[in-house]
Order: C-alpha cells, then structure tokens, then sequence
C-alpha cells in the first residue's frame, strides 16, 4: 500500500499539529504549577508575618 503526496502531506501536517497542541497544554500546565507554587510561597509568607505580628502584640 502506498501513500499519496497530498495524505502524506495531510499526514505529516497533522503531526506537527497535535505537537503543536501539546506543546501548547505542557506550556499551560507549567504556567499553572508556577501560579500555584507563587500562591503556596505567599501564604507561607503570610503564615509567618501573621506569627510575627501575633509574637509583637502579645509583648505590648
């Protein structure tokens, strides 16, 4: 069985494509587990200003 030109360029097309796509979810995947990390970090952060000012107010 042989493959036309025109399917193996169809072909061919269609995988560049859905790596495209892929590539494009892996980028957005990155992006979210680095919004998440930042978010994690700030409540950290937060956790331990919070602590500090409770130490500063309990010594008034």
């Amino acid at each position: 069985m042989t493959i036309s030109p025109n399917a193996s360029m169809y072909l061919y097309q269609e995988l560049v494509d859905e790596r495209i796509r892929t590539l494009h979810r892996e980028a957005e995947a990155a992006r979210l587990a680095g919004r998440v990390l930042s978010v994690r970090r700030a409540r950290r952060q937060i956790e331990r200003a919070s602590k500090r000012l409770s130490h500063a107010l309990a010594r008034l």
